[in-house]
């Protein structure tokens, strides 16, 4: 079986939908363990209730990001995954870490539009009338990863970014678990810009 680790800053609510996913086996994978940038989060909470081994590498425990970085894809090395998966982790991954395996993301917006930590922000403050979510593989810059999958979310007149942000989420979840299952079953190659499901 396919082996995931998840990395997390927050809630933990995508990592709880591949937790879900997982037992009810609509996900033919196993999250193998739960890593975050720091201690005393839900997220963590949430994998030693479901059983998942976790680990904790604050950036702030290291001289600078290269060494953290390096720590980071020690921590996850150990657990062998076939993928791992930045379920809002909010750190920009280095080189060390994206070598370990693939990355998968995915962000409250329809990239390339509204990158970083305040997606759903700003596409409400510019004033566009769809926003969405994308799932993409994750490279050295802030949501600039080549992308898989891209789900739409009408704007309403009354949205506010909580309640814009929570039906973002509901996509969300539901594409992240249907793209990591694609990419570990289908397998997929990458040409360019383009992600390519299937053998090579």
């Amino acid at each position: 079986m396919s082996r995931i680790v998840v990395l997390v800053s927050g809630t933990g609510s995508l990592l709880q939908a591949l937790l879900d996913a997982q037992d009810s086996a609509a996900l033919s994978a196993q999250v193998v363990a739960v890593g975050a940038d720091r201690a005393g989060i839900a997220g963590l909470d949430r994998a030693e209730t479901a059983g998942v081994p976790t680990f904790v590498e604050a950036v702030g425990d290291h001289p600078d990001r290269a060494a953290w970085d390096r720590a980071l894809a020690t921590q996850v090395t150990a657990h062998r995954p076939d993928l791992v998966i930045t379920a809002g982790f909010m750190k920009i991954l280095g080189p060390a870490t994206l070598a370990t395996a693939p990355v998968l993301n995915t962000h409250p917006a329809l990239l390339p539009a509204f990158p970083g930590a305040h997606g759903v922000r700003d596409a409400l403050a510019y004033g566009v009338k769809v926003t969405g979510s994308t799932a993409h593989l994750v490279d050295e810059g802030m949501d600039t990863g080549p992308i898989i999958d891209q789900r739409v979310v009408p704007i309403a007149e009354d949205d506010t970014e909580d309640s814009l942000h929570e039906r973002i989420k509901v996509l969300e979840r539901e594409m992240l678990v249907e793209v990591a299952a694609d990419l570990l079953v289908r397998g997929f190659t990458v040409d360019g810009r383009r992600v390519v499901l299937g053998p090579a």
